[in-house]
């Protein structure tokens, strides 16, 4: 059954640990990070170099931009590093039935 609001974009199972998942949904590019028995949603895009976030490395609740290693973490959006000084969006995220669901509207 759909959840109300949130968008479904994969199985929890589809998710390996530490390793960032692209998504492109409702036309917003979205990262899918499961790490430290959580799944964290962030806007795709490093807010210094508009790169995939999702080609770059997971530390626990942050993920480095593979380009400049800015870091921002997974669960604020908040850049850690230089040269990247704005966050980017982070998205709600439920599981259900062992599925993903990100809620998209009214974030970023």
């Amino acid at each position: 059954m759909p959840v109300s609001g949130y968008t479904y974009l994969c199985r929890l199972e589809a998710l390996t640990e530490g390793l960032p998942r692209r998504f492109v949904t409702e036309g917003v590019p979205v990262a899918l990070v499961l790490t430290e028995d959580q799944v964290f949603a962030i806007y795709d895009t490093c807010s210094h170099s508009a790169v995939s976030l999702s080609e770059g490395e997971v530390d626990g609740c942050t993920i480095e931009c593979w380009l400049h290693a800015s870091r921002f973490d997974l669960r604020s959006g908040k850049p850690l590093d230089p040269p990247a000084t704005r966050p980017v969006p982070v998205y709600p995220v439920r599981i259900e039935d062992g599925k993903v669901y990100v809620e998209l509207q009214g974030q970023g």
